[in-house]
C-alpha cells in the first residue's frame, strides 16, 4: 500500500483516511494551542500571586490570569463533555454524543426529511431549475448561448458509460442462465400456447380483407408461365399415359388438345378475378381459418405440426442461437464506437438534447415529469431514505461516532476554549478593577 494513501490511526484507534488524518492533525494542533495558553496563564498567575505584595499592580495581572484559567477550564469541560467523560470521571450529562448517538441519528433523519425531502421543497427547487433544458444542453454539447462546445458531448458520455455497463452486464451473465430464461420464455409464449386458434384468427382477418389474393395471383401467374414453356412436357405426359395400342399421331393430337385446354383454363383463371377456381380457393381458406379456431381435429393437427417443428432440441437450439446472436451483436456494437447501433444511440441522445432546448413544450413536459417522479419518490420513500441515516448512525460504535463528529467540528470547538480563556481574562480583570474602585 502506498504510504501517501495508507489510513492513519486516529486517537480512537480507528484507521483514518488521508483527509481525516489531516483533520486529526489540525485538531491536535488547536488542542495544543488551547492547552499552552492555559499553562501560560497558570505560570503568570503563580508569578503575579507571589509578587503582588511587592508590586501591587500585579494584582490586576493575577486577576486577569485567574479569570482566564477559570474560563479556559470551564470551556474545556464543556467541549470535552460533548465527546467523552472529562478526566474519565462519569459526571452526569457528560459524554453526550456517545450516549445520545441513536437519538442524534433519529433527529438528523427527521430534520433531513422535514426540511429537504418534502414535496413542496422538491417542487419549488425543480421549478426554478429548468432541469430539462440543462440536460438538453449537456446532451447536445451546447453552451448556454447555443454554441457547440469542443470535446465530447453528454450524449457521447452517456453512450460510453452505457456501453461499459452493457459490457459488464453481458460479461457477468452466465450463458446457461440466460439461455434457460430465453428457453422458458419461448416455451411460455411460443411452444405451450396452442397454435391453431391464434393462427386461425389472423388468417381469418387476412382472408376477409383479401390480402391473400396477391399470393393467389402470383401462383396463377407462375402456373401460366410454366404451362406456356412446357408444351412438349404436357404432350409427353399424355403419350406416356395412353394405351400402347393407340397410334402415335393420336397421342400427339390428344396431347395438343389437352395442352390447349389446359392453357385456356389457366388463362381464364388468370384473367377472371371472379373465376370459380379463385372462389373455391377463397372458400377453402376461409373454412380452414374457421377449422383452426373451432375444429378439435384441425387444432390437434396444428399441434402435431408444431411438435414436429419445435421439439425439445429445437427449442434449446433456438434459445442458444438467440442469446449468442444478441450477445455478439451487443458486444460488437459497444466495443466499436463507429458501429451503427452506437452511432444511432448517440445521435438519438443528441437529437433529444436539441429538442429539449428548442421545444419549450417538450421541456415543460419533461420538467413536469421529473418533478412528479421526484415528488412521488420523496412522498412514498421519505421514511426509507431518512431511515438510512438513522440506521447508519445506529450501527456506528459510540466511540467511532464521537470521533467522527469531533474530527469534523472539533477544531472549531477549540476556538471556544481559546475565546473562553481570553473572555475569562478580560472578565476577571474587569471584575477586580470594579471591586477595587468601588469596594477597595
Amino acid at each position: 500500500m502506498d504510504v501517501n494513501t495508507a489510513p492513519t490511526p486516529g486517537t480512537s484507534g480507528l484507521a483514518l483516511s488521508p483527509a481525516d488524518a489531516a483533520k486529526a492533525s489540525a485538531l491536535a494542533r488547536m488542542k495544543g494551542i488551547a492547552l499552552a495558553l492555559l499553562l501560560l496563564l497558570a505560570v503568570v498567575f503563580c508569578i503575579s500571586f507571589a509578587l503582588q505584595e511587592r508590586y501591587p499592580w500585579l494584582a490586576y495581572v493575577r486577576a486577569a490570569s485567574e479569570g482566564g484559567m477559570v474560563g479556559a477550564l470551564a470551556d474545556w469541560f464543556a467541549v470535552t463533555a460533548l465527546f467523552r467523560h472529562p478526566l474519565g470521571l462519569k459526571i452526569p450529562h457528560t459524554a453526550i454524543i456517545p450516549r445520545k448517538k441513536d437519538q442524534i441519528g433519529a433527529s438528523l433523519g427527521d430534520f433531513v426529511g422535514s426540511n429537504f425531502l418534502s414535496e413542496e421543497v422538491i417542487r419549488t427547487k425543480l421549478a426554478g431549475t429548468d432541469l430539462a433544458r440543462l440536460i438538453g444542453r449537456w446532451l447536445a454539447g451546447q453552451s448556454d448561448d447555443g454554441e457547440e462546445l469542443p470535446g465530447p458531448s453528454g450524449a457521447d458520455r452517456v453512450a460510453k458509460e452505457g456501453a461499459a455497463a452493457i459490457r459488464g452486464l453481458v460479461t457477468v451473465l452466465r450463458d446457461d442462465d440466460v439461455q434457460a430464461v430465453v428457453e422458458s420464455l419461448v416455451r411460455k409464449h411460443v411452444v405451450d400456447p396452442p397454435w391453431g386458434p391464434p393462427i386461425g384468427r389472423v388468417a381469418e382477418r387476412v382472408f376477409e380483407d383479401g390480402h391473400h389474393r396477391q399470393l393467389v395471383d402470383l401462383l396463377v401467374d407462375r402456373t401460366a408461365d410454366w404451362v406456356g414453356r412446357n408444351h412438349q412436357t404436357v404432350s409427353r405426359l399424355v403419350s406416356e399415359r395412353s394405351p400402347l395400342w393407340v397410334p402415335g399421331f393420336v397421342d400427339s393430337l390428344v396431347g395438343d388438345k389437352v395442352y390447349i385446354e389446359l392453357a385456356k383454363f389457366v388463362k381464364g383463371v388468370q384473367e377472371d378475378p371472379d373465376h370459380q377456381v379463385r372462389q373455391a380457393i377463397d372458400t377453402y381458406l376461409k373454412e380452414l381459418a374457421q377449422d383452426l379456431q373451432h375444429d378439435p381435429a384441425m387444432i390437434q393437427r396444428a399441434e402435431g405440426i408444431k411438435a414436429q417443428v419445435l421439439g425439445d432440441p429445437q427449442v434449446r437450439d433456438i434459445a442458444s442461437r438467440t442469446w449468442e446472436t444478441v450477445k455478439k451483436a451487443l458486444l460488437d456494437s459497444v466495443d466499436d464506437p463507429q458501429s451503427e447501433l452506437y452511432q444511432r444511440f448517440v445521435g438519438a441522445l443528441r437529437d433529444l438534447g436539441r429538442r429539449l432546448v428548442a421545444e419549450p413544450e417538450l421541456a415543460a413536459k419533461v420538467n413536469t415529469w421529473v418533478a412528479d417522479v421526484a415528488a412521488y419518490v420523496v412522498s412514498n420513500y421519505r421514511d426509507q431514505i431518512t431511515g438510512l441515516i438513522t440506521d447508519t448512525v445506529e450501527r456506528w460504535d459510540a466511540e467511532e461516532t464521537s470521533h467522527k463528529i469531533e474530527l469534523q467540528v472539533g477544531r472549531d470547538l477549540q476556538f471556544i476554549r481559546i475565546n473562553g480563556t481570553v473572555v475569562g481574562s478580560l472578565a476577571g480583570l474587569l471584575l477586580f478593577t470594579v471591586a477595587e474602585l468601588f469596594l477597595g
